[in-house]
């Protein structure tokens, strides 16, 4: 099989502009024009003003959202990008208007302060913010430290103690008391942080101290996440610790049939667990309601807005009662975000762990590789055979991809030297998408392919290496890919195939690098420095632009692992270091 070459990239077609680029997997909404990933035809039109409720300094407020055209991701017809072209507003689907003149009162202040964290001092409880990197702004209760210290019901800390938790992480130690106190809060935290945890356990006691469902009702809590693959992981754990306290749930999610989901609405669920556009179905067609919900959450918040779901998050939310509970989950903290924090939750506490800076985990070790784009299949056979060949047990990697046709393509070159791989993306339907993360979860398969769809909100454990085939558009996304190894306190490594097409992402890739105290390839260094490419091969060690470098080059062949096949390796070039197999 031949190198592919840089012409070979999914650019569409000039008559009627191609695909819209991957949306999460979520739904059709937003019309993204059409066009390839710089941008192609003209953007869908985004959706339409409307009003919604919003509370400030303790008051209900009607408030009037003229933005239509969506938001700077798909205004009316604007540019595309690579997500698709412009578009993000919802279909202008009728939604019922609700009358929040008459609400009924609720309860959501559950928490009891234990004696031990209120005797803490106040130089103890800094000392514990500082150690796990938490800040806060607002009136912020003290964290705990065990999770005894609480006041969880018996059947969660069951269930708790059951999974092996041994202390809460941080984002739970100081988020938990807020949450149960009934607070709005905007927790910013990294993926791997223990945040779905965070809020299913409040939710689970905010559900059991309401008025069971009646009949029609609609669900009590409600969480909203950018794509299925996000929202079943959820789902997971809003079963594992809610079926011991009877507390139902359900996911709804595009790409898979409506039916088995509108009888698990109608039938009545205390938690739900959606994705905007088939949410906004279900409420247009009156399958379900949010007139008794009163726990609100929005995970993945940023991830969710570069996705173009602001009007139809908007349009959802125009639909719940005003003086509702509100967690907010973002793990970067761009002024779009601040602006959806101010608007949904009004007076809100703040908690950040770590650093607000764009930062990667610190335990993922990055090679970056500075190549001709002609080169990365044989860059990645070699990175391959090398990571095959040094450990018995290579564990799972993710290689990324920024098109669904390179992933094709990626997939049966690698599955054509006998080893088992498998691919996601946004054309996959959803049994596709619910096999393949099976086969890897369990190890059958332990190399997927993927675009950005996967890159946030899959958890598996296990992931040893991430591998950037095509680098991203922007460092955000690189982070957040890098970010599915190296979690809860693991170790991981990502390599990173950057070409002359990413120049411009040289200087951001650097900082993140220096921040992390990472091993700075040289030639990156120059691309930095230097707003043209100059190309050529390298003299360091990485081997500049030659084909060489620590992935070295050269062949690719059938090997003599367990199962008789396996990746071989050749040896460096362009002046690198040559690295060689021991399948030679």
């Amino acid at each position: 099989m031949r190198a592919k070459a840089p012409h070979d990239r999914d650019f569409g077609h000039s008559g009627r502009g191609g695909r819209g680029g991957d949306r999460g997997g979520d739904d059709r909404r937003g019309g993204g024009g059409g066009g390839n990933r710089f941008g192609g035809g003209g953007g869908g039109g985004g959706g339409g003003g409307g009003d919604y409720h919003g509370v400030r300094n303790g008051r209900i407020e009607k408030r009037r959202d003229d933005r239509g055209g969506g938001n700077r991701f798909g205004g009316g017809g604007g540019f595309g990008d690579r997500r698709g072209g412009g578009g993000g507003g919802s279909q202008d689907l009728p939604m019922r208007p609700v009358d929040f003149s008459n609400l009924a009162p609720f309860k959501k202040n559950f928490y009891q302060e234990h004696p031990n964290v209120a005797n803490r001092s106040p130089y103890e409880v800094q000392r514990y913010r500082e150690e796990q990197e938490i800040t806060v702004r607002g009136q912020v209760p003290n964290p705990i430290q065990d999770f005894s210290e609480v006041h969880l019901p018996d059947y969660v800390m069951k269930e708790i103690r059951r999974q092996g938790y041994k202390a809460p992480t941080a984002i739970q130690a100081q988020g938990w008391p807020i949450a149960m106190s009934g607070s709005n809060f905007v927790g910013i935290a990294k993926t791997g942080s223990g945040k779905t945890l965070g809020y299913i356990l409040p939710a689970i006691v905010h559900i059991n101290n309401q008025q069971p469902l009646q009949r029609g009702d609609g669900p009590i809590a409600l969480v909203l996440a950018p794509t299925r693959e996000l929202a079943q992981q959820i789902q997971q754990v809003a079963t594992e610790f809610g079926s011991s306290s009877y507390v139902r749930n359900t996911c709804v999610f595009g790409g898979a049939p409506k039916g088995g989901q509108m009888r698990d609405l109608q039938r009545g669920c205390e938690i739900v667990i959606a994705t905007p556009g088939r949410l906004i179905d279900f409420l247009s067609a009156g399958s379900t309601n949010l007139k008794r919900c009163t726990y609100l959450v929005l995970d993945e918040a940023d991830r969710m807005l570069d996705m173009g779901f602001e009007p139809q998050i908007r349009k959802i939310v125009s639909q719940i009662r005003p003086d509702r509970q509100t967690l907010m989950w973002s793990a970067t903290w761009p002024k779009e975000v601040k602006q959806l924090a101010e608007d949904f939750l009004g007076n809100y506490i703040q908690i950040n762990i770590g650093s607000l800076e764009l930062s990667a985990n610190h335990n993922i070790r990055q090679v970056v590789d500075v190549c001709d784009e002609f080169s990365k299949e044989e860059k990645l056979k070699t990175l391959l055979s090398d990571i095959y060949d040094t450990s018995e047990s290579p564990g799972k990697i993710i290689i990324f991809v920024e098109t669904k046709r390179r992933v094709d393509n990626l997939v049966r070159f690698i599955r054509s030297f006998g080893v088992r791989c498998g691919a996601i993306h946004g054309d996959k339907s959803q049994s596709e998408r619910d096999f393949v993360l099976r086969e890897f979860r369990s190890g059958k398969s332990n190399i997927l392919v993927a675009t950005d769809v996967a890159a946030r909100g899959l958890d598996v454990d296990g992931i040893k290496y991430v591998i950037n085939f095509d680098y991203p558009q922007n460092s955000e996304d690189y982070i957040h890919r890098i970010g599915r190894t190296g979690r809860s306190n693991t170790k991981g490594t990502s390599f990173a195939f950057f070409t002359k097409n990413n120049a411009k992402q040289a200087k951001a890739l650097v900082d993140v690098l220096r921040e992390a105290n990472q091993e700075i390839n040289p030639a990156l260094e120059n691309l930095a420095r230097n707003s043209r490419y100059d190309g050529g091969g390298g003299r360091s060690r990485y081997g500049g632009g030659g084909g060489g470098g620590r992935f070295g080059g050269g062949g690719f062949k059938k090997g003599s692992l367990s199962n008789g096949r396996g990746f071989g390796g050749g040896g460096g070039g362009g002046g690198g270091e040559g690295r060689h197999s021991r399948f030679d």
